[in-house]
């Protein structure tokens, strides 16, 4: 369980005012879009759904649990960082989560510098999500549950810009994925790293394919 402090800087980190800069990337969703592959709402659920399942977003948060886990450990949490690179496939993914990664420790320093003493250089974001957390006292399964909301709000937040969908239909598809973040949360929180994997394969291509997009809006 998270108590309330723990809590209240749960919420602060998560949310998508918090200066990660991740609102400057989409993880391949506009290639996705401008390729005809993401139409509307549905199609725009299915998508984030699938990276939830089979995805991205499913290693990152059995990475994060495992950085959580090993928040005391400096080299255990430097082998996440090296494994989290290998994970990636495409290189403008690998800058998305050190950038986002770096920021986030840059911000959490507000709080506690014990929090962010020892973690590496760059810092993948979900390495450096878990880490902190875990140095916050904060749950696994709670710290899962807001990584995973925050990045789906991101997602949406790229959809409502570019294919378009409106503002209630972005609060459909969150509301729509609510249950299902929290029981994946569960299930990740009690995985380990030989759970990693990803089938992923569309998301993948799109994510490679935006770096040579002729025109785009986002970084990743």
């Amino acid at each position: 369980m998270t108590d309330r402090l723990a809590l209240q800087r749960l919420i602060i980190w998560a949310s998508p005012a918090f200066p990660t800069g991740a609102f400057g990337y989409s993880a391949g969703l506009e290639t996705a879009i401008a390729d005809g592959r993401v139409r509307n709402r549905i199609q725009v659920q299915e998508w984030v759904r699938g990276s939830l399942l089979a995805g991205s977003m499913r290693n990152d948060a059995i990475i994060l649990g495992s950085a959580l886990g090993e928040h005391e450990d400096a080299r255990a949490i430097q082998g996440l960082a090296d494994l989290v690179e290998a994970l990636q496939c495409a290189s403008q993914r690998l800058k998305e989560l050190h950038v986002t990664g770096n920021a986030f420790v840059a911000a959490a320093r507000a709080w506690k510098l014990e929090l962010v003493e020892d973690l590496p250089s760059p810092s993948p974001y979900p390495v450096a999500f878990g880490a902190v957390c875990g140095r916050s006292g904060i749950g696994a399964c709670d710290a899962i549950a807001a990584y995973l909301t925050a990045l789906v709000q991101t997602q949406v937040s790229v959809a409502v810009r570019l294919v378009p969908i409106g503002q209630t239909q972005a609060l459909e598809i969150q509301s729509a994925l609510e249950g299902e973040i929290s029981r994946l949360a569960e299930e990740y929180a009690a995985l380990d790293l030989d759970n990693l994997g990803a089938i992923s394969i569309a998301a993948d291509i799109a994510a490679q394919r935006h770096e040579t997009l002729e025109t785009r809006i986002f970084r990743s």
